[in-house]
């Protein structure tokens, strides 16, 4: 099974690009909030740049990805801009989105930005399960990242019929090579999709496949051929989150799904879902979406 697709399938993704910026030194740019349901993202193509929020910097170099999964206000700064100092910006219009540069001066770095909208059901809980931010180093060494850069400039570049289309497939791949990139590239925590081991993949692949399955730590760990101490140990260095977290966000996940996509009743998607209570499973899914599955379900009927 393919579970990053599944997952990237599940969260009901929709990338968009805002803006790409070609910035001169000592310039400093201010991003707004995105608001609920969106998640910001930037993609360094050449140059450097640094990223400010509230409580942290992010150093980003050509290669660089970085996710903020809860899309809060940041500010982009280059070389030689210091808090409120530095050079603003302009915006020159586009077919697809706009150009920013900086007053003046020739640029020095490329970068793009854009963000992921998602439904309030299983792409809030994946976006809620990462870390925030999320800071991923690909680097001019790899080949895909670097061909996946090379068009989305190019594309970016051209920004004539298509291009808003072709760029929003093209950042979809972006988040699903985020998700599968192993924790060594990650500046900070790993991603919980982002399970290294070979051993641990049969435990996620067969969640997805049966989620109702009685999944106890004992069963995963015959799947995956391992003790209960192990497999308990390794899971949680590999993706942040106990085998139980793990089970309970994919659980979560699908039922959101079927809540969408079926008419099946609460209880019965409850029951797929490997919930033997109602009850129970109404507590989950109102702990992790912040509403109960039948209000959930209205709520996702009336948008549509």
């Amino acid at each position: 099974m393919d579970w990053i697709s599944e997952i990237v399938r599940l969260a009901r993704l929709q990338a968009i690009l805002d803006m790409r910026c070609l910035l001169a030194g000592a310039t400093s740019m201010d991003v707004p909030a995105y608001g609920e349901g969106r998640a910001a993202f930037h993609l360094l193509l050449e140059g450097e740049c640094t990223i400010e929020l509230l409580d942290r910097r992010i150093e980003l170099k050509a290669g660089d990805a970085v996710l903020l999964p809860g899309g809060q206000a940041h500010r982009i700064q280059t070389a030689g801009a210091d808090g409120q100092s530095g050079q603003g910006v302009v915006a020159e219009p586009g077919s697809a989105f706009p150009i920013v540069r900086s007053q003046r001066g020739e640029s020095v770095m490329d970068l793009l930005c854009g963000h992921y909208r998602f439904g309030s059901g299983a792409g809030a809980m994946l976006f809620h399960s990462l870390p925030d931010p999320l800071h991923v180093s690909f680097g001019h060494t790899d080949e895909i990242v670097r061909m996946l850069s090379t068009l989305i400039r190019r594309e970016a570049y051209n920004d004539g019929l298509g291009t808003g289309a072709i760029l929003s497939s093209l950042c979809t791949a972006l988040f699903a090579m985020v998700l599968r990139a192993s924790p060594n590239r990650f500046v900070g925590a790993p991603a919980w999709t982002a399970a290294d081991d070979q051993r641990l993949r049969p435990v996620i692949e067969v969640v997805l496949r049966d989620p109702g399955g009685d999944w106890t730590i004992a069963r995963l760990a015959e799947v995956a051929a391992m003790s209960r101490a192990t497999l308990a140990r390794n899971f949680s260095r590999s993706t942040g989150l106990t085998v139980g977290e793990f089970v309970t966000h994919i659980r979560l996940m699908i039922a959101a799904e079927r809540l969408i996509e079926t008419d099946l009743t609460v209880a019965a998607v409850a029951a797929g879902v490997g919930y033997d209570s109602e009850s129970a499973f109404n507590r989950a899914f109102r702990q992790a979406a912040g509403s109960t599955p039948a209000r959930f379900r209205r709520a996702v009927q009336r948008g549509s």
